[in-house]
């Protein structure tokens, strides 16, 4: 049975290191099994500048059985598919312990966009490229940031305009745009589901 106390005790800290971390968590209905991780690109990688959104199922033994995450937002990592989102990350895993909390396995998510580890990869294309043509990587990880991790504030109103006319509510638009990260394919594909 999911420690639900623990979990809402989690939240209140991510809520009150927001500033700091910059990393959110947020549950995605009255369900406090399933939520919604945010992480800041970190700086100096080609992640930089990226809002990446990883969808967070609690299992029923959790705190004793880690979280199960994946990357909702694409990425281009070599331990992260870039089909799926799954995250290779060994406290996620065998590794994982009780004593660390929603946020240390996040912090750890984010560790791992600045230390790739080719050598156990999730996505070997990505774990070749980064190996044997890293500029290539690097340019490929800062597009796919560019183009699926950054929200540009320009071009919220045509997206809110454009799901609107398909038949959708302003605020549900609004609301989902949001918690996709403005990525409207995203919103599209929750809206319809």
């Amino acid at each position: 049975m999911i420690d639900f106390a623990r979990v809402q005790k989690e939240l209140q800290e991510c809520t009150r290191d927001i500033e700091a971390s910059g990393i959110k968590v947020s549950p995605k209905s009255d369900s406090l099994a399933r939520l919604t991780g945010t992480i800041p690109g970190p700086i100096g990688t080609p992640y930089e500048g990226g809002s990446f959104q990883i969808d967070i199922s609690l299992p029923d033994g959790y705190p004793f059985e880690p979280p199960k995450m994946k990357f909702v937002t694409k990425v281009w990592h070599p331990n992260i598919s870039s089909q799926s989102g799954a995250i290779c990350l060994d406290i996620l895993k065998d590794q994982w312990s009780p004593a660390l909390t929603l946020k240390t396995a996040l912090l750890s998510v984010q560790a791992l966009l600045s230390s790739p580890e080719p050598d156990d990869p999730q996505d070997a294309v990505v774990a070749q490229q980064y190996l044997k043509e890293y500029q290539t990587f690097v340019g490929t990880a800062r597009y796919w940031t560019e183009t699926f991790a950054k929200a540009s504030s320009l071009g919220v109103e045509e997206k809110v305009q454009k799901l609107v006319e398909m038949g959708f509510p302003e605020a549900l638009v609004r609301s989902t745009l949001d918690a996709v990260g403005g990525d409207e394919n995203l919103a599209l594909e929750r809206l319809c589901s």
